[in-house]
C-alpha cells in the first residue's frame, strides 16, 4: 500500500472515529445531525488549510496553475479526500442527498484522486476546496438552525444572505475568474482542464436552485414589510381618530 493511499485511509479512519464520538456524545440529536457537525468541521478545517495555502504558503493559483504539488497541499487534499469518502458513504446509506449532490461528492473525489495520481494541480485543487467549502459553515448553520426553532429570525436571515452572497461571489464570479486562467494556460493537463469546466458547471446547477429560493424569501420578506407597514398606517390612523372623539 502506498503512503498516500494509507494516509487516506487514516483520515477515513479519523473522520469516522469522530462521527462515532459524536453520536456516543450526542445520541439524542440523530445521526444526522452528528454528522452535519462532521460536515462543521470539515469545512471550517478545510477553509482554513487551503486559505493559508492560497494566500501564504502560495503559490498564486490564477498565475501559477499547473504546478507540482507541495507537501501542505497534498496534505489538505488528503483530508478532504478521506472527508468526502466518508460523507459519500454516509449519504447513500441513510439516502439523504439527491443526485446534485452526490454529483458533487463523486466528482470532488475523482478530482482529488486524480490531482494527486498526477503530483500536479494541487493549488486549484486547494482553491476549489476553498471556494466550494467557504460556504458549508452557514449552510450546516441554516439546517441547525431550521431543525432547533430558530430559523425564522433575524440570523436566519443574515446566514441566508451571507450564503447566497458567498456562493454568488466564490463560485461564480471568482471561480469563473479562476477556470478561465486555467484554461489559458498552457501547463495544466487537458484533463484537469475538463475536470474545471465540470465542477464549474456544477456550480451553475446549484445556482440553478438558489437563485429561485433566493427571489422567493426576498419576496417573501417584501410581502412581510408592506404588510407591517400598512398595519401601522391603519394603527396611527385609529390613534388619530380616537383623539379626535375623546
Amino acid at each position: 500500500m502506498s503512503p498516500l493511499m494509507l494516509a487516506v485511509g487514516v483520515c477515513l479512519a479519523g473522520w469516522i472515529a469522530l462521527y462515532a464520538l459524536l453520536c456516543y456524545a450526542n445520541g439524542t440529536c440523530g445521526y444526522e445531525w452528528n454528522c452535519r457537525l462532521v460536515t462543521l468541521f470539515h469545512g471550517i478545517l478545510a477553509v482554513c488549510i487551503t486559505a493559508y495555502i492560497g494566500y501564504i504558503d502560495g503559490p498564486w493559483p490564477f498565475t501559477n496553475p499547473g504546478t507540482k504539488n507541495t507537501a501542505l497541499q497534498i496534505s489538505a487534499m488528503v483530508i478532504s479526500l478521506g472527508y468526502f469518502i466518508f460523507d459519500m458513504a454516509w449519504c447513500v446509506y441513510f439516502r439523504t442527498e439527491g443526485l446534485v449532490m452526490l454529483a458533487h461528492h463523486t466528482m470532488s473525489i475523482l478530482g482529488i484522486l486524480l490531482t494527486l495520481w498526477l503530483g500536479e494541480s494541487g493549488i486549484e485543487g486547494c482553491a476549489v476546496l476553498f471556494g466550494s467549502e467557504i460556504t458549508n459553515p452557514l449552510l450546516q448553520t441554516r439546517w441547525f438552525l431550521k431543525h432547533s426553532g430558530r430559523y425564522n429570525s433575524l440570523l436566519g436571515d443574515v446566514v441566508d444572505l451571507l450564503f447566497v452572497l458567498l456562493f454568488v461571489l466564490m463560485r461564480i464570479f471568482i471561480g469563473g475568474n479562476m477556470l478561465y486562467c486555467e484554461l489559458i494556460s498552457p501547463n495544466p493537463k487537458f484533463i484537469i482542464k475538463c475536470g474545471g469546466v465540470a465542477m464549474y458547471a456544477l456550480s451553475w446547477v446549484f445556482m440553478a436552485d438558489i437563485g429561485p429560493f433566493a427571489y422567493r424569501k426576498s419576496l417573501v420578506k417584501y410581502q412581510r414589510w408592506v404588510n407591517r407597514h400598512r398595519m401601522a398606517e391603519v394603527n396611527g390612523q385609529d390613534v388619530k381618530r380616537d383623539r379626535k372623539i375623546s
